[in-house]
């Protein structure tokens, strides 16, 4: 994703966490959300979604070191946010953001890049082909947490394949089946730890 050209990027998003307490979820967990304030993430990555009646659920996006997430970003009845990985968190009250302008300040662009994932997300949701969206999906995760390496691009987090059919909106069967005949082509591979690596060149679009 392209910088914002905006000096409030320019802000230290770490410095009004000093003698803040440190929260800590185990991967797995889901993180409790009260409407009186936000979360930030210092370390690890946040996956939000929502619960459809049926009780499938549904990715919204993921929340990355320094960004904030809790209710008062979302009009969602059924809102739920779960530690990807392992997580420490700080709290900020609404009180404290709507009294200080250099907290609202640090929020603007995670907001921003937060608005940017989601619509991202919707615009893979919008493809009809599953196997599209997967690919689009990796493309976006390969831009959003990933990291260089000697093979391609190496995701930030190991994902479940019910991770990515969560994300995509299919089923953890599809989504092992596609995997697999991704790796056979040679357009992703995985590392030891079980990590997708998107290979230099993969899903390239004509």
């Amino acid at each position: 994703m392209p910088p914002l050209s905006n000096p409030i990027l320019e802000i230290n998003p770490y410095e009004l966490r000093e003698g803040r307490r440190l929260h800590f979820y185990g991967k797995g967990e889901v993180i409790p959300l009260v409407s009186q304030g936000v979360w930030q993430v210092c370390q690890g990555i946040v996956q939000l979604g929502t619960l459809h009646p049926n009780g499938d659920e549904a990715w919204l996006g993921w929340a990355e070191p320094s960004g904030f997430f809790g209710l008062w970003f979302t009009l969602l009845q059924t809102y739920q946010a779960t530690a990807l990985t392992d997580v420490n968190l700080t709290w900020f009250s609404l009180a404290e953001i709507e009294t200080s302008p250099r907290l609202a300040e640090i929020i603007l662009p995670q907001l921003v890049r937060r608005m940017r994932q989601t619509e991202a997300l919707l615009s893979i949701s919008g493809q009809r082909r599953v196997e599209d969206r997967l690919q689009q999906l990796l493309l976006l995760m390969k831009k959003e947490i990933g990291q260089p390496v000697t093979e391609g691009t190496r995701l930030d987090i190991r994902l479940t394949h019910q991770n990515l059919a969560n994300a995509i909106g299919t089923t953890r069967v599809t989504v092992t089946r596609l995997l697999s005949k991704l790796k056979n082509e040679g357009q992703i591979i995985f590392d030891r730890d079980r990590h997708i690596i998107v290979k230099d060149g993969s899903f390239v679009q004509s």
